[in-house]
């Protein structure tokens, strides 16, 4: 389904400011007749219909906060969705929340929309691809961005990025298999060329190259069923695999049902770490170990700087890392 043309498309067209638009919208006489011809003009070409209702509604949000989530099926998201949208609230601000799917032209078309309906503000964990379209608009409109969790926007586009500290987490689970006696260690999930899987396979490949040990890196998306077919992969074509480092928690549960429809005794035969930390990780069987991002706080922090940002012109640094640790449970754990 085609989207619906928003002002940012109108002044696009026209080659107008966003707000020259508005005066346009709300016959000002203040824009000059040839610009309002021409904005109407460009109103008419690509079909934009202007809502007064929605228009009336927008004069009163400006405590508003767009919160944009690339995957809100994944807990971890869901969790830090959550996080932030409490804490805005406890500050008198209303959360205009979009799940994207990892779909740039969807998260285009909800970042429009937000910006349209006045958002004062924007978290958004983003999808890959659209970078451009994306960013362009949230600059056109002047409003405070922070981008989490992925770092995509392009360097011109200014946009402070904020994440756990990806490359560390991964440095301290393959720290802690090794410790655990582990002589092959894998890694399995994440799509190559995103930032996010750069970190985490990152970490990995440097322990195991202060120990001289060969990398098997198995990609993909990251998900419970590539955790379940990893299994029966590394089983039939790496046999002397005894260790894994997974993207995510997803595939690392995943793994756990694939040990157990194949026989294979998880956390003996085959350690396994996950990473984020999500609540399913400890009623697992067995208990999943995981890098935790404390994720519940870093969207208290993420909620907190936004809003000095809007309120106090506390502008971000360009970059910030949050701690992480590792949670061992039995799936990696040795057994005495």
């Amino acid at each position: 389904m085609k989207r619906r043309p928003t002002i940012i498309d109108v002044a696009r067209t026209a080659g107008v400011s966003k707000s020259t638009v508005s005066l346009v919208l709300q016959n000002s006489p203040l824009v000059k007749s040839d610009t309002r011809a021409e904005v109407r003009r460009a109103m008419a070409e690509i079909g934009y219909v202007y809502n007064r209702a929605a228009a009336n509604l927008r004069s009163s949000n400006a405590g508003l906060i767009g919160l944009v989530i690339n995957d809100l099926r994944n807990p971890f998201f869901t969790e830090f969705a959550t996080s932030v949208q409490m804490a805005l609230s406890t500050r008198g601000y209303v959360t205009v929340l979009a799940n994207t799917d990892d779909d740039p032209d969807m998260q285009a078309q909800v970042v429009s929309a937000m910006i349209e309906h006045g958002v004062s503000a924007m978290v958004i964990s983003p999808s890959y691809d659209g970078e451009a379209e994306t960013f362009g608009a949230i600059q056109r409109a002047g409003i405070p961005c922070l981008q989490v969790l992925r770092n995509v926007a392009p360097a011109a586009a200014g946009i402070p990025f904020a994440a756990p500290d990806y490359r560390h987490g991964t440095v301290l689970a393959v720290e802690h298999l090794l410790e655990e006696g582990a002589r092959r260690i894998a890694f399995v999930g994440g799509i190559e060329g995103r930032s996010v899987t750069f970190e985490r396979v990152s970490g990995y490949l440097s322990v195991l190259e202060a120990v001289g040990m060969e990398p098997l890196v198995l990609s993909g998306r990251a998900s419970r069923k590539l955790g379940k077919d990893a299994v029966g992969i590394l089983t039939a074509q790496h046999p002397t695999v005894d260790a894994v480092m997974c993207f995510n928690d997803l595939i690392g549960l995943g793994m756990l049902a694939g040990c157990a429809q194949t026989g294979i005794q998880a956390g003996e035969t085959l350690k396994i770490v996950g990473f984020d930390d999500i609540d399913e990780c400890g009623d697992s069987f067995p208990a999943l170990s995981s890098v935790r991002c404390n994720i519940a706080a870093f969207g208290e922090d993420i909620a907190a700087t936004i809003l000095n940002w809007l309120e106090k012109n506390e502008v971000p640094v360009a970059e910030t890392r949050s701690q992480v640790d590792l949670i061992v449970r039995e799936s990696s754990r040795r057994i005495l």
